[in-house]
C-alpha cells in the first residue's frame, strides 16, 4: 500500500553553504526518509554552466558532504542531490561522483550511487520538439553549435527512476530545484498538488524561516498537504515566511511551472503550529511533458578595470562623465585600431550599478566606484581596448578647460583579466514522450 507520510530532511539551500551542525541531528533523530540538498544554481551567471565547473570549493564540498553521507547512513535513508556541481553538466556530475569515491573510500564505506545525467549534446536534431518561451532570443544553429554545454532540466520522473535502482546516494544532473524533494513524496501517494508546494518552499532549506543561515529544515508531506519545521532551536517557520517563498526565484507567486505540469497555489492556506507551519490547498494541474532547456557559449574574452571617483563635482556630474568618457574612448580606439568588434560598459557602483535604469535611488554618495567593462571576441583586442580607456578612467575631465583631474585605481595595473565570458543561449523547452527520453541512468555499487 502506497505510503502517502513522507519525511524529507533539507540541510541547507546548497552543497557548500553549511548548516547548523545541531540542527542536522536533531533532523536526523526524527528518522528521514530521504535527505536531499541542491547543488547548484544558474544566480552566479553562466560561467559555470559554459565552463562545466562548480562555483564552490572542492574542499569545502567534499567535507559537507561526506558529512551528509555518514547523516544518510545512520537514518538509514537515501541522499540525493540535484543540480551536482553548480551547472548539473556531465563534467559536474562526474566531479562529484569522485568526490563520492574518495570519502567512500577514505572511510572504508561501501554504497549503491545513482548518477543521472542531463546533457543534450545532441539537441540540434531534436529542435523540431523545441519551442521558445517568452522573451526567448533568436537561436539560430551556429549559436547552437557554439554551446560548450546543454541540459534540460530534470523532473521528478527522472529522480524517481534514480531512486528505483535503490541506491543509497543520488547524484544528478541538471534538475528544477524542486524536484528532489518531491520525487519521493509523489512516488509514494502524497498529494500531488501539496508535494511540489512544499517542495518548492523547503528548495533553499531555513530561508523560508527565521534565522536562515541555521539551514536544515524539515518537510513532512502527506496526502492532503505539507508541514515544514525549521530543525535550530531558535529558529520558526511562519505563514509569511512560508508563503513568502513561493516569490523566491519565481516570476509569478501563483504559478510554478515544472516538467508536466505546474503548480497552482491559489487555494493554499497557511496555519502556524507552534514553531511549524501546515500548508494544505495547492493543486497540480497536468500538462504535456516539456523540459526546460540551459546552455551557454563563450560572448567573448573580458578585461575589467575599476576607479574611484570621489571629486564631490564629479560623483554629482557621474552620467554626464561617464557619457562623454565612453563617447571619447570610442573615438580614439577607433583612430587608433580601426572598425574592431568588441563592447564597452561602465558600471556605476554606488549609484545604480546593480538595477541599472530600473534604479529608483536620488541619494547622491560619496564616491562611485566606475567598473570597465571590454569584452571582445579576441582577447588581444580586448587588452588594446582596456588599455586605451585606462588613461581616460584616470584622467578625463567634465570639460575641455578645466584642470586635468586625477581618480584612483585601487590596485595595479588596473587592468584584470577575467578570460572567456559566457552567455545563456537558450529559454526555450523541450517536448518529451517518455520523460526519460535523452536522459542516462548509470548506476554503479562501490
Amino acid at each position: 500500500m502506497p505510503n502517502p507520510s513522507t519525511r524529507v530532511l533539507v540541510p541547507a539551500g546548497a552543497l557548500g553553504l553549511g548548516w547548523d551542525d545541531a540542527a542536522l541531528e536533531a533532523g536526523l533523530a526524527r528518522g528521514p526518509d530521504l535527505i536531499a540538498i541542491d547543488g547548484g544554481s544558474t544566480d552566479s551567471g553562466p560561467s559555470y554552466l559554459g565552463r562545466g565547473v562548480s562555483k564552490y570549493s572542492r574542499a569545502q564540498t567534499k567535507a559537507e558532504w561526506a558529512t551528509l553521507i555518514d547523516a544518510a547512513r545512520r537514518a538509514g535513508c537515501p541522499l540525493v542531490i540535484g543540480t551536482a556541481g553548480t551547472c548539473g553538466a556531465g563534467s559536474a556530475v562526474d566531479w562529484l561522483l569522485a568526490i563520492t569515491r574518495e570519502v567512500l573510500a577514505e572511510t572504508g564505506q561501501g554504497a549503491r550511487i545513482a548518477t543521472l545525467y542531463c546533457d543534450r549534446p545532441g539537441l540540434a536534431a531534436e529542435w523540431d520538439r523545441v519551442t521558445p518561451l517568452p522573451g526567448a532570443p533568436d537561436v539560430t544553429a551556429e549559436a547552437l553549435a557554439q554551446c560548450t554545454n546543454i541540459v534540460a532540466l530534470a523532473g521528478v520522473e527522472q529522480v524517481q527512476a534514480a531512486l528505483a535502482t535503490g541506491a543509497d546516494i543520488v547524484i544528478c544532473g541538471r534538475t528544477t530545484d524542486t524536484a528532489i524533494l518531491a520525487a519521493l513524496p509523489i512516488a509514494r501517494g502524497a498529494h500531488p498538488g501539496g508535494a511540489w508546494h512544499g517542495a518548492k518552499v523547503g528548495e533553499c532549506g531555513a530561508l523560508c524561516c527565521t534565522h536562515p543561515d541555521a539551514g536544515v529544515i524539515e518537510i513532512l508531506f502527506d496526502d492532503r498537504g505539507f508541514t515544514v519545521t525549521p530543525m535550530a532551536e531558535a529558529s520558526v517557520a511562519t505563514p509569511r515566511t512560508v508563503a513568502a517563498h513561493l516569490l523566491y526565484e519565481n516570476s509569478d507567486p501563483i504559478i510554478l511551472h515544472e516538467p508536466g505540469g505546474h503548480l497552482d497555489v491559489t487555494g493554499a492556506s497557511y496555519v502556524a503550529q507552534g514553531k511549524s507551519v501546515r500548508v494544505e490547498g495547492a493543486e497540480w494541474v497536468p500538462a504535456p511533458y516539456t523540459v526546460k532547456l540551459e546552455a551557454a557559449r563563450v560572448a567573448g574574452h573580458g578585461i575589467m578595470s575599476l576607479v574611484l571617483v570621489r571629486d564631490p563635482r564629479y560623483v554629482a556630474q557621474i552620467d554626464d562623465w561617464c557619457a562623454s568618457l565612453v563617447a571619447r574612448a570610442k573615438a580614439r580606439i577607433a583612430a587608433r585600431m580601426g572598425d574592431v568588434d568588441y563592447v564597452l560598459e561602465l558600471r556605476r557602483i554606488g549609484v545604480d550599478a546593480t538595477l541599472g535604469a530600473l534604479e529608483p535611488g536620488t541619494a547622491v554618495p560619496n564616491e562611485v566606484g566606475v567598473l570597465a567593462q571590454v569584452t571582445a571576441p579576441d582577447p588581444a583586442v580586448a587588452a588594446e581596448v582596456a588599455k586605451a580607456v585606462n588613461a581616460l578612467l584616470l584622467h578625463h575631465p567634465l570639460t575641455a578647460e578645466e584642470p586635468m583631474p586625477t581618480f584612483a585605481f585601487p590596485y595595479s595595473p588596473p587592468e584584470v583579466d577575467l578570460g572567456p565570458q559566457y552567455e545563456f543561449v537558450l529559454h526555450h523547452v523541450l517536448s518529451l514522450d517518455d520523460p526519460m527520453d535523452g536522459f542516462r541512468l548509470e548506476v554503479v555499487d562501490v
